[in-house]
């Protein structure tokens, strides 16, 4: 496919001069930059204090979009870009991370209430959390190793409750384009004190391709006690049910003919409907976050928890089935220190994983295992140990850390025939060190972090091929500055710049059945520019109403310094996957504290989807927008209604590409335009303020 033009995509973004968009949560949308504290690295802070680039997506940006999908609101970050293949398959790249990532998420560590559910083999099932299980994430951009271990990609931090939920009845039922249905009820009951929250969630669609279709079921509850001011219990269960069909990549010439379609057959293979190619997957987390303060200086925080998954995948060239058991702890012991002018605080903590996970790989029979081609044991162990020292002094903080990072991966092969025990090991420290001065409302910080990525479960034992024992750890240095702070009353800013040297990148092959194998590609070299703007303005007496405009820009570009394979030589390629410019851009108002508004832009640039940069994706342009209203009676019954569509301008592109694919299957189309509307009951236990963003 030729490289198509690159579109100018100010005319779009000229129409959010006028362009009208509205929060969901006040408590979000209202609040200045300064007010929002995350926990990212430990230091509970404000965003604007945090020596480090973090983004927050918190309750506002989720009910933007539909109620049905993560992808929209993760996107409007910068650096970052949430993937769809086909319904329910979904990757997550932050700053080139999913380069590597055929299926789930890897190079990324995920916590969900502390949890770990990032497995030690290094495979994140985020497809399984369903859109209602999120009240807020904290994305870090570039590794967090020093406290989080494994990933040079970045850390997500996710949680299932906020402060500002009152106890009450919710329920939403959505329905919309392509056999759309959404519904989900939830009870939060307690007190300040001890809150308990319980949830259910069914969703199906018919897909917008064929082969496509979805249904999820999750059931979630979670739990926030505090018995006394020195102590708090978290606790988490969740079961997910998740199946859909996966219609798989097309060629250039498929797409163009009927981008709708899913991967035909040939001589050597099924077609994905014939295949039954599909995903079966089901998962059970459950756990506990305590956290005590033991003395007036000295706090612990320990997670404990277990996690299944079992995962049933029929593809045009095999039929996978694995079950993947493991459990694990986290603590962490917080020392702080009072100064004469400032504090010191003290982290010192550690991380453990087991997991046992069989695979067996069969021969497909139209949707059905048959001939027993290989079977797999595997036991991964993870092991983290870190140090962190944050020193606050006037307007300076300074934060140094390192951690020590261990894993064993043993495997053995018992069918055909087994070469005995073999075993892998991997051993890391990873330093962190950041500084930020204060000028008022507004921080400059740099930082420099190493982090590191060893070869997951699946890119040892892949699918397309023979034991991949030969793989090594990724490893890079990171270099980061930055600036963000608040000017005026209402405006919001935050930029960084990064260049990170990779070394042994670990990138995907494809086979001509669609199996996957990896491989070291060497060095990349990746530079990029991210800015987060935004303007809050809040109602007055003389302008009844409230919002806000805001905009992110991600400038990437990524690189292979030295790449050469037999006698192709990739260097100075750009990587594949990545768009050298996106933009995210919005606005938002409430009327009178009843109407709601929303208009919302994305434009990807055009992006490579092989190493040779001879085939590209196109860029495109994404309009969409969503209106409300609500009526609240005796300030505990709130009805609300909504509408919106996606891709109003009906454009063609693809949100997801298989990158390298055999013989030139890239293309994954994505929706065209489509429409949804939901309506929402809540009924609160108690009497609450009448505020327009409830």
């Amino acid at each position: 496919m030729p490289a198509p033009s690159v579109r100018n995509p100010m005319p779009a973004l000229l129409l959010f001069a006028f362009g009208l968009q509205a929060s969901a949560q006040e408590s979000d949308t209202t609040r200045p930059l300064q007010e929002v504290v995350v926990e990212a690295f430990n230091q509970n802070r404000r965003l604007r204090d945090l020596p480090a680039s973090v983004h927050y997506v918190g309750p506002s940006v989720l009910q933007r979009f539909s109620p049905v999908s993560l992808v929209p609101a993760v996107n409007t970050a910068p650096g970052v870009r949430m993937e769809e293949r086909s319904p329910g398959s979904y990757r997550l790249n932050i700053r080139g991370s999913a380069l590597r990532s055929p299926f789930g998420v890897r190079n990324v560590k995920v916590y969900f209430n502390d949890i770990p559910i990032t497995d030690p083999g290094g495979h994140t099932y985020l497809n399984q959390l369903g859109f209602y299980n999120l009240h807020h994430l904290e994305i870090i951009k570039g590794p967090g190793s020093s406290v989080y271990g494994a990933g040079t990609g970045g850390v997500v931090l996710a949680e299932s409750m906020g402060a500002e939920e009152r106890p009450g009845l919710f329920a939403e039922y959505a329905t919309g384009s392509y056999g759309l249905h959404n519904v989900y009820g939830r009870v939060i009951s307690g007190n300040e004190r001890f809150r308990s929250k319980a949830g259910i969630q069914h969703q199906q669609s018919e897909g917008y391709r064929r082969h496509s279709s979805l249904r999820r079921d999750v059931l979630s509850w979670s739990g926030d006690f505090r018995p006394d001011e020195r102590r708090r219990i978290k606790t988490t269960f969740l079961y997910g049910d998740l199946s859909y069909e996966t219609p798989g990549a097309l060629t250039e010439a498929e797409y163009a003919a009927d981008p709708a379609a899913a991967r035909p057959g040939n001589a050597f293979f099924p077609g994905a409907e014939a295949a039954g190619a599909s995903i079966r997957q089901q998962q059970l987390i459950a756990g506990i976050s305590y956290e005590q303060r033991l003395r007036e200086r000295l706090s612990v925080k320990t997670v404990a928890y277990g996690q299944f998954t079992e995962l049933r995948n029929p593809t045009v060239q095999n039929y996978g089935r694995s079950t993947e058991p493991h459990g694990g702890a986290r603590s962490t012991f917080s020392w702080t220190q009072p100064l004469r002018q400032g504090q010191w605080r003290l982290d010192a903590g550690g991380e453990w994983q087991e997991g046992y996970t069989t695979v067996d790989i069969f021969q497909n029979r139209g949707g059905v295992a048959d001939t027993l081609r290989n079977s797999d044991e595997i036991r991964n162990r993870q092991s983290l140990f870190f140090l962190q020292s944050v020193l606050d002094l006037g307007n300076w903080t300074l934060t140094a850390g390192s951690s020590l990072n261990l894993l064993r991966v043993r495997f053995q092969r018992f069918n055909p025939g087994t070469q005995g025990p073999q075993q892998q090991q991997f051993r890391q420290w990873a330093p962190r060190l950041a500084l930020l001065r204060r000028f008022g409302m507004v921080s400059a910080w740099a930082s420099y972090a190493r982090g590191f990525s060893p070869p997951t479960t699946a890119e040892l034992l892949p699918t397309g091929g023979a034991i991949n024992a030969g793989l090594n750890a990724e490893l890079g240095d990171n270099y980061e500055a930055g600036l963000k702070g608040i000017l005026g009353r209402g405006f919001q800013f935050d930029i960084t710049a990064f260049s990170f040297a990779l070394r042994n990148t670990i990138v995907q092959r494809r086979t001509a059945g669609g199996g996957d194998f990896f491989v070291n590609a060497g060095r990349t070299r990746q530079r990029g520019v991210e800015t987060a703007l935004r303007y809050d303005f809040r109602e007055k007496s003389w302008l009844p109403a409230a919002g806000g405009l805001w905009l992110s820009h991600t400038w990437h570009r990524f690189r292979y310094a030295d790449f050469r394979q037999t006698e192709l030589d990739y260097s100075g390629k750009a990587l594949p996957g990545i768009a050298p410019h996106t933009i995210a851009a919005g606005a938002d108002l409430w009327l009178k504290k009843r109407l709601f508004f929303t208009l919302t832009y994305y434009y990807s640039d055009r992006l490579p989807v092989n190493d040779a940069n001879t085939v590209y994706a196109g860029a495109y342009h994404l309009v969409g927008a969503k209106a409300g209203i609500q009526q609240i009676r005796n300030k505990r019954f709130r009805l609300k209604l909504f509408v919106g569509a996606d891709d109003l301008l009906d454009e063609r592109y693809t949100l997801g590409p298989d990158v390298n694919g055999f013989g030139g299957r890239f293309f994954n189309a994505a929706p065209r335009r489509n429409f949804y509307a939901s309506i929402v009951v809540e009924s609160l236990f108690r009497p609450a303020e009448r505020t327009g963003a409830q």
